[in-house]
């Protein structure tokens, strides 16, 4: 109980993090996309979590994604803005192929690797 009340309010300072600092998505190409904002949800919210003091168990295992992902912010980003704008092919609307799906939601390597650390 204790550890979800950590996780629910760390979620909520991220949340008013991204509104704050105004990295919801827009609807232009280039700029932040669905897969933009929820990259900075996770490193606010791995932030947040590394911050905290009261589930140092959870504080530990976030402090260095936490700072994997502020250092390689640009980077992953950058490659997030940069796919934008080309057709991928996922095998279907309502059933689509679920590897394809994955790699055109997860396309930066980078941040994968960091979030395959949890």
């Amino acid at each position: 109980m204790k550890k979800a009340l950590v996780l629910g309010e760390t979620l909520d300072a991220a949340t008013e993090k991204l509104l704050e600092n105004k990295k919801g998505p827009s609807r232009k190409c280039g700029e932040i996309d669905n897969r933009g904002s929820h990259f900075y949800l996770a490193m606010y919210w791995a932030k947040e979590l590394a911050n905290q003091s009261t589930d140092t168990e959870l504080q530990s295992q976030f402090k260095s994604i936490a700072k994997e992902l502020y250092e390689n912010e640009n980077a992953i980003i950058s490659e997030l803005n940069t796919i934008q704008g080309k057709e991928n092919d996922i095998e279907g609307y309502y059933l689509p192929n679920e590897e394809l799906a994955s790699k055109t939601m997860r396309p930066c390597s980078k941040f994968n690797s960091i979030l395959e650390q949890l």
